[in-house]
């Protein structure tokens, strides 16, 4: 399907990003339709994970501007992100180890939360009916993600794999328009990818989600992918299908191995 104005959930134009003088970022331009899965590939350093954090405002470009949503703003904070149905995971867990499954997936409900402080802290007026509509939703998340038998464990308790899941579904819980994923399946098996890969497409096609995600496993890009957008230090070298990616000549080169690797930046 061709893009179309109307059809674009997120467009990045021109956006350049430096540290301290050192360039991470130089002039990247793409654009992601509504409801697809989008991957950002390149190898160690490429800048990924620093896109991602231009797109959701924990990083602010120096140059270029972001469209999404039909709005265009050339800065994003982490707040306005959120309030406008952008949620994110991370190549390090962030979870709450401490504290249960379900409760883990319900910080992903704050913002759909009306009643005040107050109110929550006294469970007075809309307070003890909001309650128990978020626990709700948080439930048919944990159900959606098959974590159910896990909901009220510790989750510093789960093995690494289920601790993915259950970050995915808190950032699930917050009902996204779009979904970053950060290396979703880093030090998983091929089993937890398969798994993983799955929920993904399954998120992707029941509830309309557009995804970006950041994957080194070629294989896994290659199946799960609607749309592939390929970085070589700081650059866009490659931006199309999986098929017209897996063909072009450059990322052949910069991907696969004929050009020396280097240590993974930010």
């Amino acid at each position: 399907m061709s893009a179309t104005p109307e059809s674009i959930l997120l467009r990045l134009d021109d956006i350049s990003l430096s540290f301290k003088g050192v360039k991470a970022i130089t002039s990247i331009s793409f654009a992601v339709q509504a409801g697809e899965i989008c991957a950002l590939i390149g190898p160690n350093g490429a800048g990924k994970s620093s896109l991602l954090n231009i797109i959701n405002g924990v990083y602010q470009a120096q140059s270029g501007s972001i469209h999404y949503a039909g709005q265009t703003r050339r800065r994003m904070r982490p707040h306005q992100a959120a309030e406008r149905g952008i949620a994110r995971t991370f190549q390090n867990i962030a979870l709450f180890k401490g504290m249960s499954v379900l409760d883990n997936v319900l910080t992903g409900r704050n913002l759909k939360r009306r009643s005040s402080w107050l109110e929550q802290m006294l469970r007075l007026g809309r307070a003890p009916r909001e309650d128990d509509a978020q626990r709700l939703h948080a439930e048919r998340v944990i159900e959606f993600l098959r974590i159910h038998p896990w909901r009220d464990v510790l989750v510093g308790k789960l093995p690494y794999g289920l601790q993915k899941r259950v970050e995915l579904a808190r950032a699930l819980a917050a009902e996204p328009r779009l979904l970053l994923l950060d290396e979703p399946m880093a030090g998983m098996n091929a089993q937890e990818k398969g798994e993983m890969s799955q929920f993904i497409r399954d998120i992707n096609r029941e509830f309309g989600t557009t995804v970006v995600l950041i994957e080194h496993d070629i294989g896994v890009v290659m199946g799960l992918c609607d749309h592939v957008v390929v970085l070589d230090y700081g650059r866009k070298i490659g931006d199309g299908s999986p098929q017209q990616v897996r063909a072009n000549p450059e990322v052949i080169a910069a991907y696969l191995g004929s050009r020396r690797p280097r240590s993974e930046g930010r």
